[in-house]
C-alpha cells in the first residue's frame, strides 16, 4: 500500500479509481491544463518564489473554476466532518515506514545512522521493527507501540573542510608557530652541518 492509500484508509476514505479510458482522459486533460496554464500565469505575474506564489493561487483557482468548472448533478455537499484530533491527523498525514532494529540498537534512514539511547523500552527492541514518522515541518520521530524512542542521528556523509580545522581567529597564531618551528629546525641543521665540516686553518695559524 502506498503512503496515500494508507492515509485514506486510516481516514476511512474510499479511493475511487479512474478505471475507464474516458475518466483517465478527463483527469489527464485537467493536469495538462494546470501544468501549462499555471506556469504561464506565474511567469506573467513575475512570481518566482513560494512566498508570493501561495497567495496568488487563491485568485488563480477562482478564475480557473469560473472558466473550466462543471456544475455537479447533485448540488448538496456530501462531505463528512472529520472526527479526529489535530495530533492524530498529523500522524496520519506524514511519511511512515518500518525499520529493523539491529543488535547494536541502530538502523539507517535517509543516509543517516539512527543511534538509540539505552532505556527500559529500547533494551527489548533488538531484532524488532520500529515505526518512523517523517513529518514535513517537524523533527523525525521513531515509535514502538505508541512509545516515543529517544535517538541521535549520525550523518555518514559529513565532511570537515580543511579551513574549519583551525578557527579564523587562531589561524594567524598557528601559522606563526609553524614558521618559528621551521626556522628553529633550519638553524639546527645548519649548526650540525658546520660542526661536521671544520673550516680550513689560515697560514698564520699553522705556524
Amino acid at each position: 500500500m502506498t503512503q496515500f492509500g494508507r492515509a485514506l484508509a486510516e481516514l476511512n476514505i474510499e479511493i475511487l479509481c479512474a478505471n475507464s479510458s474516458q475518466a483517465k482522459g478527463r483527469v489527464e486533460r485537467v493536469n495538462r491544463t494546470l501544468q501549462d496554464r499555471l506556469v504561464k500565469e506565474l511567469r506573467l505575474a513575475e512570481i518566482s518564489d513560494i512566498a508570493t506564489g501561495n497567495p496568488f493561487l487563491s485568485e488563480f483557482i477562482k478564475r480557473f473554476n469560473e472558466k473550466f468548472a462543471i456544475l455537479p448533478a447533485n448540488p448538496h455537499d456530501l462531505h463528512r466532518p472529520l472526527q479526529i484530533t489535530a495530533n492524530r491527523l498529523k500522524d496520519i498525514l506524514c511519511h511512515r515506514e518500518h525499520r529493523y532494529m539491529g543488535m547494536q540498537f541502530t538502523f539507517h534512514y535517509r543516509r543517516k545512522q539512527m543511534i538509540f539511547e539505552q532505556t527500559e523500552i529500547t533494551k527489548g527492541l533488538a531484532r524488532r521493527y520500529v515505526e518512523i514518522y517523517d513529518f514535513f515541518e517537524a523533527p523525525l520521530e521513531v515509535r514502538w507501540q505508541g512509545h516515543l524512542l529517544p535517538y541521535r542521528a549520525f550523518d555518514k556523509e559529513q565532511r570537515v573542510s580543511p579551513a574549519a580545522v583551525v578557527e579564523n581567529k587562531r589561524l594567524g597564531h598557528a601559522l606563526a608557530v609553524v614558521k618559528a618551528l621551521r626556522e628553529q629546525r633550519m638553524h639546527q641543521r645548519y649548526d650540525l652541518a658546520y660542526s661536521c665540516h671544520p673550516r680550513e686553518l689560515a697560514p698564520s695559524e699553522l705556524r
